[in-house]
């Protein structure tokens, strides 16, 4: 019946598809929302995964950190397919079949009663959010290029940045009322919204006389020629460093707030306060941008965030672990502003290049960056032993190693 929905959805878009391009003031939201499925996805079951891990009998509480990790390997995977064949057979199509897809991943992890059924659902979602994650940026890449496109992305991830605001808030809300399932179901009707959205008034922006033979040679071809653009390579490894980290506080989020410094029913408050701090940062870049240029802005916000972490990582120590509250959400704001100054600078940076193959670019910078990420991500969540020291020291080890990867790739310090 979903599928037939979905479908039925594709067939009348096909008959009746938009070619006037947007205006800036929907294409933006439009897009924001449906980048935003990946963000929400993560966020809106955030403070019931204790439960969902009694409820599903797993043993050790730091596993749990896999619900969460388990959605973004989905999503490293499924950009390998959906950059390839954009650029084959169009934007829109890839889009749809990544929402149906992610539409059968909600219904399973909706319905699991075991680990290995949720964790499964959860790769699924990912893999099918891949389509509508990797392809808009690629469609921002067709209609723009240089500090114009950095522009737009900042004002994309701005946007983008009120879902994770929002999403444990809304998410702790559904929880308590109807259960840790139905914020499944809540994704599943917002992907749905996003889904009809997006075919009614998205116009295609790869014409037919522009799009690459879809083959393995081909795909492989454009692999190995991105792999010879060092601006490509290492600013997708910059990105995936510090996403290692910025994922390694995701996923470890609620045993901070909740165990550590017990703030109860107040964890998406807070966890909504250090994503707004993305959000302002993310407004200013736009600003800043087209007059001080990305690499500038990214050199300043990645040397402050490894100089703060570092100087954090002192007092955290003093403090045996865990430091007063106030201090450390002080300390994570300020470092979050930094990430919203660098998200949208680094991705465009690695585009920079790729206009000729924007899909498989955009698919390439996002599955390199998450696969970079994940495992480090993996080790500084799951070093949480009762206090933020390891996540601190995460920030400060990656932005150290990122600010030598940016020195390798420029060629130059800042």
């Amino acid at each position: 019946m979903v599928l037939a929905i979905i479908l039925g959805s594709v067939h009348f878009q096909i008959m009746k598809a938009p070619t006037k391009p947007l205006s800036i003031g929907e294409f933006v939201p439009m897009l924001a929302l449906t980048v935003s499925l990946v963000a929400m996805s993560t966020d809106v079951m955030l403070p019931a995964l204790d439960t969902i891990g009694r409820d599903l009998a797993v043993s050790n509480p730091n596993d749990t950190q896999l619900i969460v990790s388990m959605l973004f390997l989905g999503y490293a995977l499924g950009q390998l397919l959906a950059g390839p064949l954009s650029d084959s057979f169009g934007r829109k199509p890839v889009v749809y079949l990544g929402f149906s897809i992610f539409l059968v991943g909600c219904l399973m992890s909706m319905l699991a009663t075991d680990i290995n059924l949720m964790l499964a659902g959860r790769v699924l979602q990912g893999l099918g959010v891949a389509g509508p994650r990797v392809v808009p940026i690629a469609i921002v890449r067709d209609g723009y290029e240089g500090r114009a496109m950095a522009r737009i992305m900042s004002f994309i991830m701005a946007v983008f940045i009120l879902v994770p605001t929002l999403a444990p808030l809304i998410g702790q809300g559904v929880f308590v009322l109807a259960g840790w399932r139905a914020t499944f179901t809540l994704l599943f009707v917002m992907a749905v919204i996003a889904l009809v959205w997006f075919g009614l008034r998205q116009p295609e922006t790869l014409p037919p006389e522009k799009r690459r033979v879809f083959s393995v040679r081909n795909v492989i071809s454009g692999i190995v020629e991105i792999c010879t653009i060092r601006i490509t390579i290492g600013y997708t490894i910059t990105a995936g460093l510090i996403f290692g980290a910025f994922i390694g506080y995701l996923g470890s989020s609620r045993q901070i707030y909740q165990d550590a410094y017990n703030t109860g029913l107040l964890f998406p408050v807070y966890f909504g306060a250090a994503a707004i701090a993305i959000g302002a940062g993310s407004v200013l870049n736009a600003k800043l941008v087209m007059r001080l240029g990305m690499r500038r802005l990214s050199w300043s916000a990645m040397t402050f965030t490894t100089v703060s972490a570092a100087g954090f990582a002192l007092i955290v120590h003093d403090a045996g672990g865990l430091p007063e509250f106030w201090l450390f959400m002080a300390w994570l704001m300020t470092l979050f502003f930094c990430m919203g100054l660098l998200f949208g600078n680094l991705n465009a940076l690695a585009m920079e290049p790729l206009g000729h193959m924007a899909g498989l670019g955009a698919a390439f910078v996002g599955c390199g960056s998450t696969l970079v990420a994940l495992p480090l991500a993996w080790f500084v969540g799951g070093s949480f032993n009762g206090g933020v020291l390891p996540l601190v020291l995460g920030f400060a080890g990656l932005g150290m190693a990122s600010l030598v990867v940016m020195r390798l790739t420029d060629g130059r310090w800042f």
